[in-house]
């Protein structure tokens, strides 16, 4: 099993468009998500670090992809969220050629990872992302984040709705509780 207290993660760069990415052979997950479903909360609950990345509750902060390093077995590339942000239709364009470049071409690309909020029904930019993700027949798996929000009683209930609708690998995680860490780690790092 990984060991949460081993895990030495740390930031490593920002990039606006794939030219600019790090140049390293290490396994990558870029994580896919909604404004504020809780990317920088995901990043920091594996690292067991709060502060590693940056987390706000004013959707759209981050502009850029964030690499991370976790003790050089796998990166974690924090992308910008889709929906909220609010910027100009021209920096949401620009945003998008410069994301499904990354996406499509970036060869260290292992899998990437959807993460949908526990709390809610997937929504339907969430569906669009996915229809997007498959279409590429890209590798893909599904991360249930804010899970410490669903009652204990109704947690098997989320996770076997989002199965049904996404199918594939589905991870639940809580940034509250470590719980759910373990198994994760061990999946991105083999």
């Amino acid at each position: 099993m990984a060991n949460l207290k081993s895990m030495n993660a740390k930031f490593l760069i920002s990039a606006e468009k794939l030219s600019q990415c790090p140049d390293y052979t290490l396994p990558e997950f870029p994580l896919i998500g909604r404004s504020n479903v809780g990317k920088s909360s995901f990043i920091n609950g594996l690292a067991n670090n709060k502060k590693l990345a940056k987390t706000s509750n004013t959707p759209g902060k981050t502009r850029l992809i964030n690499f991370f390093n976790f003790s050089d077995k796998f990166m974690i590339a924090d992308l910008p969220g889709y929906g909220y942000a609010k910027v100009s239709k021209e920096a949401q364009n620009r945003w998008q050629k410069y994301l499904e470049e990354y996406l499509l071409e970036r060869k260290q690309i292992k899998s990437l990872i959807q993460l949908i909020d526990g709390r809610h029904d997937i929504q339907k930019n969430d569906y669009q992302m996915r229809e997007w993700v498959e279409a590429y027949n890209l590798p893909i798996m599904t991360v249930i984040t804010k899970m410490d929000y669903v009652p204990k009683s109704k947690a098997l209930n989320v996770i076997n709705y989002v199965k049904k609708e996404f199918g594939g690998e589905v991870l639940p995680f809580s940034a509250i509780d470590n719980r759910y860490n373990e198994k994760i780690l061990e999946i991105l790092k083999n």
